[in-house]
């Protein structure tokens, strides 16, 4: 009688485990388009490591409410919540620009380096993940260090010059100064770019405390 009894104890522990547990699927892609391969996906409470495949598709064992991580070289990490009942995850990474990064995204072979420096080329604006803030000068905030929004005004640290005046950036938007960008809708913005210093001297002696240079779709 003893050992039913820890039997039944044991499948129902076992029982009560795997209803925990859910196998969520997902594809990696960049810039919209293209399939991001060979990349580590983890999830946080279930410990589970799985690797993306030549689509970029993926199925990873996670635990009720867990959250999905993924770190490759040259893009934006990502942490990813398991929400409600869904088991399907398109999560479209973002790269961060630079020499070293192409090398290592191609030597890694997350990516092939014709379809990287196509992207580079001609998809900026599919390159970020902007649309899911509601509020432009929330998303600059975020999104960009060393740049905080006060009263409306978006001030960039270690813009302001030595003369007296306005502390707050210039904002040039589709090549025009605004004094007003609330109306911009973040899944409009097609880039966005921070100028500090000599960067921004185009701009002229207004630039002095830096400029928020953002292109729109």
């Amino acid at each position: 009688m003893k050992q039913v009894l820890i039997v039944a104890v044991i499948c129902l522990m076992t029982h009560a485990a795997a209803a925990q547990t859910r196998v969520v699927n997902g594809q990696l892609t960049a810039y919209s388009e293209f399939p991001v391969m060979n990349v580590e996906i983890s999830s946080k409470k279930a410990k589970a490591t799985t690797m993306s495949d030549s689509m970029g598709i993926f199925s990873l064992v996670c635990m009720e409410k867990d959250v999905v991580m993924i770190k490759p070289k040259g893009f934006r990490p990502v942490n990813q919540k398991v929400q409600g009942e869904s088991d399907t995850l398109k999560i479209n990474l973002v790269f961060i620009d630079t020499q070293k990064n192409r090398q290592l995204a191609i030597n890694s072979g997350y990516m092939t380096e014709i379809d990287l420096n196509y992207a580079v080329s001609n998809l900026e604006a599919e390159n970020n993940d902007y649309c899911k803030y509601t509020d432009i000068l929330r998303l600059i905030e975020a999104e960009f260090g060393g740049v905080e929004v006060s009263n409306g005004q978006i001030i960039i640290r270690g813009g302001k010059t030595s003369f007296s005046g306005p502390t707050n950036a210039l904002i040039i938007v589709d090549g025009h100064p605004s004094d007003n960008i609330s109306w911009i809708r973040p899944c409009n913005v097609k880039s966005i770019n921070i100028l500090k210093g000599s960067d921004g001297a185009i701009y002229g002696a207004r630039a002095g405390n830096g400029v928020v240079v953002i292109s729109t779709k």
